[in-house]
């Protein structure tokens, strides 16, 4: 089973990352952030966790206000380091954990935490410039591996401090529950006390900075009553991120052992640090297994659905290449060029030769197997000129004429196809003879 190792926190300023990346170890300026810091990472290095859950904010990086989410939970397989307006950080990309991620997923749904999910988007420094100094890292990589949780703190109404808080509760029980060995850690970034625009820009408060770093620890319970106006008062309306700190607390004990505690105030924003671990013991073994049937229960049966596979994040993950390359023929300029030459879009988007294969030959039932969701297939079908029943008939092995005997309407065909179809060859064969 699983286990949480403790818990730490640390500011995620961008300063962190400019001191690592100029090497001001040394600098008198600089040096507290490296000391701050160090009993962090040496902590990392003494329990060794395998995965780092890791709560931050994108700072309108990677997320956009076009959709703009509370909880969004990174499921993907690689993270790599965002560019922030003048180039990347010289920094390698982290390897996900995308079963944990997805059993986390799970558990949070089933305690009714409606999260959003996400793959393939680089991570700012909400996540690198703190984790460029928490852990050693070489040409090779990381030792560990991340698990990215976003929280959007930028643009309100944002989740409330209690609800943050019973977040980490239902993480913790997400991760006592994950069947496989594995040691977590996590992290929250954020804070302290900061403002970066208007008039109060510049606003600092060393004193409620201190009193946050008391309550985070004996009193949760205090801060999590707290509105956000009282936390943008004490703190700054940016200050007010450190709600996120209270993910982390709450999925640890009631009672914690604070074992490092440091902060420093070198220009805008209050560079706090800090260890807890855990002071109860593991979930019981019955517990653990009424957890498991609760996170399972949803889909549970779902695999006798003969013909059926249910998108789950696990399909996501393995068919995301693929998906993603027909998802862009909702693009003018990519479905122009797809049907020039479909061979040297597949070599662009570095498709395997598997992938390549099932959509020369319109496999429609192999690309569901494979991992491909349907809402993709029809998007080719429209783009190729064929029916959406060309494609249910092909899924089901039979021909269009056969099938559209199953409807109440047999000469109904349709599909998503827009002002832009061509000719639309609906007379072809629904099955190709070797998809068949």
């Amino acid at each position: 089973m699983a286990v949480l190792v403790g818990g730490i926190a640390a500011s995620h300023t961008p300063t962190i990352g400019f001191a690592v990346d100029r090497d001001k170890a040394s600098d008198p300026v600089w040096a507290p952030i490296f000391e701050s810091f160090q009993p962090l990472r040496d902590w990392i290095d003494e329990r060794k966790p395998d995965v780092l859950l890791f709560v931050y904010n994108d700072h309108v990086t990677s997320f956009f206000f076009d959709h703009y989410s509370a909880f969004t939970l990174g499921v993907g397989e690689q993270w790599a380091v965002a560019d922030e307006g003048a180039g990347a950080r010289d920094l390698p990309a982290i390897q996900g954990d995308p079963a944990f991620a997805e059993h986390l997923g799970r558990s949070l749904m089933a305690d009714e935490f409606d999260m959003s999910f996400f793959q393939d988007k680089a991570l700012d420094h909400g996540c690198f410039s703190p984790l460029s100094i928490l852990c050693p890292r070489s040409e090779s990589g990381w030792p560990v591996r991340l698990v990215p949780l976003q929280v959007g703190v930028l643009q309100f109404p944002i989740p409330t401090a209690r609800r943050c808080y019973r977040l980490g509760q239902a993480l913790r029980r997400a991760i006592e529950s994950y069947p496989e060995d594995l040691r977590v850690a996590i992290v929250a970034t954020g804070g302290l006390s900061h403002q970066v625009h208007g008039e109060r820009a510049g606003f600092n408060n060393t004193e409620w900075d201190q009193r946050f770093l008391d309550l985070i620890e004996q009193d949760p319970e205090q801060l999590a009553d707290m509105t956000h106006a009282e936390y943008a008062e004490l703190g700054g309306i940016e200050g007010a991120e450190v709600i996120m700190w209270l993910i982390m607390r709450g999925a640890l004990s009631a009672q914690v052992k604070c074992t490092h505690r440091s902060y420093y105030l070198p220009s805008m924003t209050g560079i706090a640090t800090a260890i807890y671990e855990n002071q109860s013991a593991p979930p019981a073994p019955s517990e653990q297994r009424r957890r498991a049937e609760k996170v399972s229960a949803q889909l549970a049966g779902a695999e006798r659905l003969q013909g059926s596979y249910p998108f789950t994040i696990e399909r996501s993950v393995r068919g995301y290449r693929i998906n993603r390359f027909l998802h862009q023929l909702v693009v003018p300029g990519f479905r122009a060029r797809f049907l020039a030459d479909q061979e040297a879009e597949f070599e662009r988007s570095q498709l395997t030769p598997i992938e390549r294969d099932l959509i020369r030959r319109r496999d429609w039932r192999g690309l569901i197997q494979y991992g491909a969701i349907f809402f993709m297939l029809e998007k080719l079908g429209a783009v190729v000129g064929m029916s959406n029943l060309h494609i249910y008939a092909a899924m089901r092995g039979q021909s269009l004429e056969d099938f559209q005997q199953t409807r109440n309407a047999p000469g109904a065909l349709y599909s998503v196809a827009g002002k832009d179809a061509g000719a639309l060859q609906w007379d072809s064969p629904a099955v190709t003879p070797a998809a068949a």
